[in-house]
């Protein structure tokens, strides 16, 4: 009979039974503050999805705790010519349904996640095809030399060949076509947990896999994932030792949650720029012409936003204002470019009456879901744009109901998060959000806008391998950016994760992904 201690406990070990009550130690109860979209890895570029499919499926690479890349799948790997890499690949690894994993398995997941319809193959923006050299060594072709292939790897997951086959599970399905598949709602990896059962939105559990490949550093025998969407709700269930982990403690609730002593919370910002995205395309949805095309209604919108209102009072001082889409953290970003455009209403009246544009009539279109106080901030942007001269609408739903208005152009303007991951380079957003949009790029870049200059800037990026070179490129485009307001940012927001001080051991990093398979609570 496993060991007993409090539930509060428990919040890095353990989610057995139900939410209330008592739980083992092994068990680590994980209160979200949404839901995954689907167990398919290759469904949706959505990092939180990705982050907690890390605990079922393994890339070839991964990042550690540190956020430095080390072997996972392979072992080791080498590049063979200036467009070729080889990877030699780890041995004795097998699926969670016991089968071996071998050269195959990698073939078989590159050629899906590539797949034209696959929502994931902006991860892999210079694929050009692999080939199986034996049984443990893949070659990966690039379209030309290109430098940031393993970073790219990272949230690659690898399927099981044979298993896809045998669930008419070889396309990729789409989050946001709403299509359906097998691997929707069941799973096959390699990686430290496996799924035991899932209900959307209400639990997914997982158990932990005893004959995983790696020497594991955790001690969770069971995580019950549970979305709680209710702030107030979640914030209850901490209080009283319903959950035992949250990385999602509303910036309110924080001074609360830090003053009780069954409690501690870690607090830093993250990697995550909220930022703006225009529609660009010459009609808005509703067939009235887009005045956003004309740089000065950009202009007026970003002279109506206050950045000091925002970071005091909606994000309760615990956000970092941002004057360019890339944090500091990210190679690209330049200290030059991180200033904000001066809050003034008065100046985005006039622009937008110059333009032709005053009283112009829009909508936001934001989810509920996804990021910190985002529908505090959608309103904030409202009132404050309203006194800017526009006359805006919101829109704001679950991302479910969301995702197909922004992946098919339909938003007049949206609020979007990006965080560079699993790339952790400026390269990541340069060439899925901001390049003119075609097979692998432009895959997030919504609004539908072409700027030559910007694409022409990111494809010499694309293959140079000079690093301080390459990151130039990127500078000098991210700077092109922010002068013609492609994305309006906003801020890196912030996190804060609560939990039991029983967990002793946690690795919380910039990118704000939980992994507990690093994860250790005392006994």
């Amino acid at each position: 009979m496993l060991k007993q201690i409090g539930v509060a406990a428990t919040i890095a070990l353990g989610l057995s039974g139900a939410l209330t009550g008592v739980a083992s130690a092994e068990t680590l109860k994980w209160g979200a503050a949404r839901d995954i979209y689907s167990l398919d890895p290759y469904s949706y570029g959505d990092s939180y999805t990705l982050s907690f499919l890390n605990h079922v499926y393994e890339g070839l690479v991964r990042y550690d705790a540190d956020l430095q890349i080390e072997p996972a799948l392979a072992a080791s790997w080498e590049q063979v010519s200036d467009t070729v890499w080889r990877f030699h690949l780890r041995e004795g690894v097998t699926f969670h349904d016991g089968a071996e994993f071998t050269a195959d398995d990698v073939l078989a997941s590159l050629k899906r996640v590539s797949d034209p319809v696959s929502p994931l193959r902006g991860n892999l923006p210079a694929y050009k095809s692999s080939k199986k050299v034996d049984d443990y060594t893949v070659d990966i072709e690039m379209t030309g030399p290109y430098p940031l292939l393993l970073n790219d790897l990272t949230n690659i997951h690898i399927f099981d060949a044979g298993w896809l086959v045998d669930n008419d599970s070889e396309k990729p399905t789409d989050v946001g076509a709403q299509i359906e598949g097998y691997a929707t709602y069941h799973t096959n990896g390699t990686g430290p947990f496996r799924l035991e059962s899932r209900v959307p939105d209400s639990k997914t559990v997982l158990l932990v896999n005893e004959n995983w490949w790696d020497e594991a550093a955790h001690n969770i025998d069971r995580i019950e994932f549970v979305p709680i969407t209710s702030a107030a709700t979640r914030v209850a269930a901490l209080l009283s030792g319903e959950i035992d982990f949250s990385e999602e403690a509303p910036a309110q609730d924080v001074p609360r949650l830090s003053a009780q002593p069954e409690l501690k919370v870690m607090e830093r910002t993250n990697l995550r720029t909220v930022m703006l995205g225009f529609n660009r395309k010459p009609t808005l949805d509703n067939g009235s012409e887009n005045k956003f095309n004309d740089l000065r209604v950009r202009q007026a919108f970003a002279h109506a936003l206050d950045p000091e209102l925002i970071q005091q009072r909606i994000m309760r001082g615990k956000s970092r204002t941002a004057g360019t889409i890339v944090a500091p953290d990210i190679p690209g970003y330049s200290t030059e470019l991180d200033t904000p455009y001066l809050y003034d209403p008065e100046q985005s009246r006039r622009l937008l009456q110059e333009a032709g544009a005053a009283d112009y009539p829009f909508t936001l279109v934001c989810t509920t879901d996804a990021y910190v106080n985002e529908e505090e901030l959608c309103q904030g942007i409202v009132n404050m744009l309203s006194r800017g001269g526009f006359k805006p609408q919101l829109d704001i739903a679950p991302t479910a109901a969301q995702a197909p208005k922004r992946t098919g152009g339909k938003a007049d303007v949206y609020l979007i998060g990006w965080a560079n991951e699993p790339m952790l380079d400026s390269y990541s957003i340069l060439v899925q959000m901001i390049k003119s949009r075609s097979d692998t790029a432009g895959v997030f870049n919504w609004g539908g806008w072409s700027y030559p200059e910007i694409d022409d800037l990111i494809e010499q990026a694309s293959t140079e391998m000079d690093r301080e070179k390459r990151l130039d490129l990127q500078t000098r485009a991210l700077e092109l950016v922010k002068e013609e307001i492609v994305m309006l940012p906003l801020h890196q927001q912030p996190m804060a994760w609560v939990m039991d001080k029983k967990i002793d051991k946690i690795a919380q990093a910039a990118d704000n992904k939980v992994r507990h398979w690093l994860t250790h609570v005392s006994e």
